[in-house]
């Protein structure tokens, strides 16, 4: 059992993410005191239900008040204006951080929206599954999976020493931690999850309009990419339209470099070049090879395992 880092932390926004961080800080025993602010009152109700909370709230100013940590959970587009709802509350020295998969954006916002008082250091656990809402966390969710901090630019001791003990939070919860600039952070999440994440939708999107192929044959008869494809664009949409909008420099640019790489194979099917497909398929081969044995091949990590022995 690790020592307390944060006496009180502060979550707001509690779905799959939030309530997962509440869960795995109260195994590791790293938190005391917890608050959850959320605006959905079935959500607030549900948190209630599960006892996941000292404190249950619509208003983010009563949650966030004492607090020494405040986890911004909510979709990215959301986090200035939550951020400014909490600024007045916020105690001197709390350190303030976020989960959402953009981080430049949020750094300014977030940045722009509090005291200068306070610890600003984004985050983003590269953590999840599709599932949504209080009841879909488990404190298991990121165990062995990374957590990239993207702090300011600031070398002053109170802060690196902030950042340091956000680190020690996530290591506690399971997490590897790395730290990174935001916008390469941004660059980075383009090429790994919301390209393919826009692939998804735009693949499910276009079997469900085909006019030759109806959707329960879709359904009836989808193989394991297709099925895997689903998966994805099942996520929430309110999370991932945001992220889209708030990434959207470094996903067009990485969605031009795809869009000629697909130029290319097509190219290539249509003349019959086998030996560049074969090239191809032995390269994307290998990556993958080393996503398994880098044990991030799966989105639930240790989730059979751990269901059923709790």
């Amino acid at each position: 059992m690790a020592d307390i880092l944060y006496p009180r932390m502060a979550v707001i926004g509690c779905g799959l993410i939030g309530s997962s961080v509440i869960r795995a800080a109260r195994r590791a025993g790293v938190v005391g005191e917890v608050a959850v602010a959320d605006s959905s009152e079935a959500v607030r109700t549900r948190v209630a239900e599960l006892g996941l909370a000292d404190q249950v709230t619509g208003d983010v100013a009563e949650a966030v008040k004492d607090a020494d940590l405040v986890v911004l959970a909510v979709p990215v587009l959301a986090m200035e204006s939550v951020a400014k709802a909490a600024a007045g509350a916020l105690k001197p020295g709390a350190t303030v951080t976020d989960v959402g998969s953009v981080k430049a954006k949020v750094s300014q916002a977030l940045q722009r929206a509090v005291p200068d008082s306070v610890f600003v250091i984004p985050g983003h656990p590269i953590a999840g599954t599709e599932q949504s809402g209080p009841d879909a966390g488990f404190a298991e969710l990121f165990e062995k999976r990374w957590t990239i901090l993207t702090p300011l630019p600031r070398e002053d001791d109170p802060y690196l020493e902030a950042v340091q003990r956000l680190a020690d939070f996530w290591t506690a919860l399971g997490a590897h931690v790395d730290r990174m600039d935001d916008k390469h952070h941004d660059l980075v999440l383009a090429v790994t999850s919301h390209l393919p994440h826009l692939i998804a939708y735009n693949i499910v999107g276009t079997a469900a309009d085909l006019e030759e192929v109806t959707r329960a044959e879709v359904m009836k008869y989808s193989a394991g990419g297709f099925r895997d494809f689903t998966r994805i664009a099942a996520s929430d949409p309110t999370m991932w339209r945001d992220i889209f909008l708030a990434n959207k420099d470094a996903v067009l640019e990485i969605l031009g470099r795809f869009t000629e790489d697909l130029q290319a194979l097509s190219r290539a099917i249509r003349w019959g070049e086998g030996d560049k497909l074969f090239d191809l398929f032995s390269r994307t081969r290998e990556i993958r090879r080393g996503v398994i044995a880098a044990g991030q091949e799966s989105p639930e990590p240790n989730f059979g395992r751990d269901r059923e022995r709790h």
